[in-house]
């Protein structure tokens, strides 16, 4: 079985659960090789690449690379390509992911597609499946040359562990001028709350246009910490001030495939549809009986969302507490 190179995405050292989703779904296509890219490693993290099925990782292990975004990360994963020839890179799909995606597609010469829910093989070919047209169709997709470039979304394939060595390999990679152009000159670390991050969450409660106000995404939040959810919102929600941007899910915002997606006060514009129509379990609350999100939805409730939220929330509250 060939290598199918996985670019790990970690926060501080630490391995996020895409990482060990890709490193399940690259399983399925041969041998999976994590790729870290800058410095931090950890024996834990190797530990926890190691359990989800990493034969090796390869450790470009360099401040300087941590300096430049994206483009260091490209540039590993095009030396690694041309000196291994695997049989497939896995992505992030995150604004990052798809960046470097689209870099190392270039630099390597090969196809390359974004946001699969899932990836396998049909004799030698690799075949990606996405969710399409919101959710309406459902496409499978191969790289007709070059070494496949796939980026995976979050929350679509279920990591599962699979021991392996995790045995490490150093890389040296020289980086290049044009990969030095953007430099990083300072970091400010993000405010965490208690709540999962909106990406990697199994359940998202979500508000939209009528949620009304700041003041009205209160009722959405506490469903959300009822349920140890994420906070998302549509873009124009967003837009207009109501909840910050860093939360949209959307076409321009974050793709969310959890467990459970609860839209609130949201028509269902397909910018929005885009971002979350491939969650396992869609409910929806909306008064209009018409809003086009309805169409994905396995529950729904025709209602006023400022009644119908506030009763979930205290009926989840009897049953947890």
């Amino acid at each position: 079985m060939g290598e199918v190179l996985v670019l790990v995405d970690e926060v501080d050292g630490v391995v996020k659960k895409s990482t060990t989703e890709l490193l399940t779904a690259a399983r399925r296509l041969g041998e999976p090789a994590a790729v870290w890219v800058g410095p931090g490693i950890s024996d834990a993290a190797l530990a926890t690449l190691g359990e989800f099925g990493a034969a090796k990782v390869y450790v470009a292990d360099s401040a300087d690379l941590a300096q430049h975004p994206v483009a260091p990360a490209a540039e590993v994963l095009a030396q690694l390509v041309g000196e291994v020839s695997p049989v497939a890179v896995l992505v992030p799909s995150t604004a990052d992911g798809k960046e470097t995606a689209g870099r190392l597609a270039i630099k390597v010469g090969s196809g390359i597609i974004t946001d699969a829910v899932d990836v396998a093989t049909d004799g030698d070919r690799v075949v990606a499946t996405q969710s399409v047209f919101g959710g309406s169709t459902i496409v499978h997709s191969t790289v007709t040359h070059g070494v496949p470039v796939i980026t995976v979304r979050g929350n679509a394939v279920a990591p599962e562990a699979a021991p392996a060595a995790a045995s490490r390999v150093d890389v040296q990679v020289a980086l290049s001028d044009v990969a030095r152009k953007a430099t990083v000159t300072g970091h400010t670390a993000a405010a965490k709350g208690g709540r999962p991050e909106l990406a990697e969450a199994q359940v998202v409660v979500s508000g939209g246009r009528g949620v009304g106000s700041a003041d009205g995404f209160g009722v959405i939040e506490a469903l959300a910490d009822s349920l140890g959810a994420a906070v998302g919102a549509s873009r124009a929600a967003t837009d207009a001030g109501w909840y910050p941007h860093q939360y949209q899910v959307g076409q321009t915002g974050k793709t969310v495939s959890p467990q459970l997606y609860i839209a609130n006060g949201i028509s269902g514009a397909i910018q929005h549809r885009a971002g979350m129509q491939t969650s396992k379990t869609i409910v929806v609350v909306n008064k209009d009986a018409e809003a086009p999100i309805f169409e994905l939805a396995d529950y729904g409730v025709v209602g006023d969302l400022f009644a119908v939220v506030p009763q979930l929330t205290e009926e989840i509250g009897k049953r947890t507490n």
